[in-house]
């Protein structure tokens, strides 16, 4: 049976004097007025000691909230003043000189600077005249500004991401070779960017700008190809790197451009770097921004990216070249690090390990190779990097090696190196015997054939090379030789390109003299130490045909190939 509520406070609803419930129109007794009973003290009413300090709090909070918007208030108009002084500054000076300023609070600036803002909102400072002024508005893809030390490139590179950090959507990724060579760059972005953006943040430990807009800035490092790795999955609407020259090898450069792309249809993906010549990488940034066009020129790169070379010289630089200071420094420098430094001169190698090699003299054009002059081959391989090998045959007349052939290939197999190899030598009138990198003969915890028995297996004679790196060297100096006759003892065709621009350009090591350095690109390099150490010689005819014999007679050797 239900119970209702009336049955069980009773005295909550009204009665009449005869103590009958007194009825509403639709049956159920009227409640008393006022709270019912049985409810707590609490609940029943407020005292007058907690109102007042109900009343006191609130009056406590809007106090507060008006001294906040006060505080709000008064650093807006700070703002605005030093903004409309920084702007009748920049329209009062005839020069270019370096002025920077902001857009906020545009309503509350007269009209006629209203315009002018809304007219250079991206417009951070003004350039100087000149190589400056054009890489920051060049529309190219990707733009090389080098040439001569204290140039402002560096600068520039600073500068040039803020383009579009007032969108949301911009992330910008400066680089250096190692983080320390960062510091300098990051101290100067400390500088700019909050005055150029009130309210940008810099997170210390992830080298990270964040600007109002939630547009980033970060800074990073490639000390070694594997280092682009860190990239991997990220994508950047812009991305620079100051002094290119210091990668050895362009593989990094090409990764990271695989990283541009943004969702904003409104921002343009832009490459950005910076160099002086000299350094290990100046062999491809050379090939890659300077001999394909005339300097200040667009052109169109195989990869299909827009490129140009942008030079620079130090009287680009008003501020360094007024008191002529520097300029008398870098007149000290010895003559390679003048010419680099000075003027900016790309055909001069800082540090290059043979200094003898001269194209005019080294270099040949390809003739008939004599059929009965001896032939070798040596091979440097690698998978994640180039694997090069470099064919020789050996003048019967004098002695002289020459270079007639070399391939130069990443990403090969040991399987595909030796059938490429063989494709190669079917112009060859005998087998070509040879010698293969120690390393490719390596296991590696796997149970199938090693490289060096891959090659093998191909049909390939090889066995291991002499890896003495300071020996070899020594032999290649001693090739590179003049004799009395005015021919050297090593030549090499102009079809090997690569064989020649490691030798015009390989640095030597900055902790071991008598090394070259192994972080610039060698593959070729190795494939001819290699080659020469294993001590080629000339066979005469009669000889060759003896060998031929032994060829056809004698077993393969498992460990050597012969």
């Amino acid at each position: 049976m239900k119970t209702y509520d009336w049955e069980i406070h009773p005295d909550n609803y009204l009665k009449d004097i005869e103590g009958n419930f007194v009825f509403k129109k639709d049956g159920t007794p009227k409640k008393k007025p006022g709270r019912p009973t049985g409810t707590t003290l609490k609940n029943k009413l407020i005292t007058s000691v907690d109102a007042k300090t109900s009343a006191k709090r609130s009056v406590k909070n809007k106090e507060k909230n008006i001294q906040k918007l006060e505080t709000a208030l008064y650093n807006k108009r700070k703002a605005l003043a030093k903004q409309k002084k920084l702007l009748g500054e920049v329209e009062a000076t005839s020069d270019k000189s370096e002025k920077v300023f902001t857009t906020n609070d545009l309503d509350e600036l007269p009209i006629t600077a209203k315009e002018h803002i809304l007219q250079t909102e991206n417009v951070l400072f003004h350039a100087n005249e000149g190589p400056q002024t054009d890489f920051l508005a060049a529309g190219e893809k990707d733009v090389l500004y080098g040439g001569a030390a204290g140039g402002g490139k560096s600068f520039a590179m600073i500068i040039d991401p803020l383009r579009y950090c007032h969108k949301k959507a911009h992330r910008a990724l400066i680089l250096r070779r190692s983080m320390p060579e960062l510091r300098e760059m990051i101290d100067k972005s400390r500088e700019l960017y909050p005055q150029a953006f009130p309210g940008a943040k810099f997170r210390e430990v992830e080298k990270l700008w964040n600007f109002p807009s939630g547009a980033k800035v970060e800074f990073g490092f490639l000390e070694r190809d594997a280092d682009v790795y860190r990239y991997q999955g990220q994508a950047y609407s812009w991305i620079g790197f100051d002094e290119i020259t210091h990668l050895p090898t362009e593989f990094s450069w090409n990764y990271l451009a695989s990283r541009l792309r943004t969702t904003d249809p409104e921002i343009q993906t832009y490459l950005r770097c910076t160099a002086n010549p000299g350094g290990v990488g100046s062999h491809w940034v050379k090939k890659r921004y300077i001999q394909p066009a005339e300097h200040n020129h667009s052109f169109l790169g195989g990869d299909g990216l827009t490129r140009k070379f942008i030079p620079a010289k130090l009287e680009d630089n008003p501020y360094l070249a007024e008191d002529g200071v520097y300029e008398q420094m870098l007149k000290s420098l010895p003559p390679i690090q003048r010419r680099q430094l000075l003027e900016g001169n790309w055909d001069v190698a800082e540090g290059a390990a043979f200094v003898e090699f001269n194209p005019s003299v080294h270099v040949v054009t390809p003739f008939q190779l004599p059929l009965p002059w001896e032939r070798v081959k040596g091979i440097d391989y690698g998978y994640a990097s180039e694997s090069c090998c470099l064919w020789g045959i050996i003048d019967i007349n004098d002695g002289t090696l020459i270079i007639y052939r070399e391939l130069y290939k990443k990403g090969l197999t040991g399987e595909e190196l030796g059938g490429i190899i063989t494709d190669m030598e079917l112009e060859d009138p005998f087998s070509v015997s040879g010698v293969l990198d120690t390393a490719a003969w390596a296991r590696t915890g796997t149970t199938g054939p090693t490289v060096g028995e891959a090659l093998q297996k191909a049909g390939h004679k090889l066995r291991r090379a002499d890896k003495n790196r300071i020996q070899g060297k020594i032999q290649i100096h001693e090739v590179l030789k003049i004799r009395e006759s005015g021919r050297p003892k090593l030549q090499i065709f102009n079809t090997c390109p690569n064989l020649i621009r490691e030798l015009q350009s390989i640095p030597l090591s900055k902790t071991n003299p008598e090394d070259v350095d192994t972080h610039a690109s060698d593959h070729a390099y190795d494939a001819l130490r290699y080659m020469i150490m294993s001590r080629p010689r000339m066979e005469s005819p009669l000889e060759r045909m003896r060998g031929l014999k032994r060829e056809m007679h004698q077993p393969a050797d498992s460990t050597f190939g012969y």
